[in-house]
């Protein structure tokens, strides 16, 4: 990236607000998300956000598409890349260490969602028997629920996964300071992508695997196989990835294609 592009680019994230816009697009990247789901989640006037939409979309940070009768608006992480690399490279003589490959060792990964009830429970309980001793398996909620629902116990146990254990608990049970640092966070619903939470120290990488609630769905009991059946798909694919091999750039790429279930 050329210096011009990159003074452009930084100057656009300069500004509070569209630097909360990018960091939602971001969250749910490779997604691409409304701009009245914007504007809600972060409490901008809509011709304010599209003001903002605008300058980003010139600096060549986020795209536009039409779906149907929608816009979605997606960040555009080549770009990020692109600025990475050139405060790494260029800006800072290449003594950035975005490019070290993960450490080797059990790797600690968090799903993240609302309620801590159904989908996080649902991808716990997987990664625990899918990664064989190589990934160590928590979830947890920004509400959490008293307990998990009781149709994600069920499914778990009609696929003959052990579900002792498994609690819902709120986020803050795994910020203590003597808590394992995360390898990975994967939010699993769309309102916890939106939000803003904290960052975790150690810099994890980070995925929106969004699915919906199988706890609002008319037929939990299909819905609920249906949730399962996708995070296995996508966690099957997650644990094959060949870690060892890859830097950090490189996985976090192959994590967000993960993100549907194609």
């Amino acid at each position: 990236m050329e210096t011009k592009a990159a003074s452009h680019a930084f100057a656009t994230l300069g500004h509070p607000d569209r630097l909360s816009v990018f960091r939602l697009l971001m969250r749910f990247a490779p997604r691409g998300v409304r701009p009245t789901e914007i504007a809600a989640a972060l409490g901008l006037k809509p011709n304010t956000l599209s003001h903002h939409l605008a300058d980003l979309a010139g600096a060549g940070l986020v795209q536009v598409e039409r779906q149907g009768r929608s816009l979605y608006y997606r960040a555009e992480a080549g770009q990020i890349a692109a600025l990475a690399e050139y405060l790494a490279l260029d800006a800072g003589r290449a003594r950035a260490l975005a490019a070290d490959p993960l450490p080797k060792r059990p790797f600690h990964v968090l799903f993240l969602c609302t309620a801590n009830s159904a989908r996080s429970i649902l991808a716990e309980a997987l990664l625990r028997d899918l990664g064989k001793g190589r990934f160590i398996a928590h979830s947890a909620g920004l509400h959490p629920m008293h307990s998990p629902n009781p149709w994600a116990l069920r499914t778990l146990e009609k696929h003959r996964h052990a579900t002792g254990g498994l609690s819902s608990k709120p986020l803050e049970a795994l910020r203590a300071p003597d808590s394992p640092p995360m390898d990975f966070v994967f939010t699993v619903c769309d309102r916890a992508a939106a939000e803003e939470c904290p960052p975790w120290p150690g810099q994890p990488l980070s995925a929106h695997w969004g699915l919906p609630d199988p706890a609002r769905a008319p037929d939990p009991e299909s819905a609920f196989a249906r949730t399962y059946d996708a995070l296995r798909q996508r966690l099957e694919a997650f644990v094959a990835l060949p870690f060892d091999r890859l830097d950090r750039l490189s996985l976090q790429a192959r994590v967000d294609a993960l993100s549907t279930p194609e």
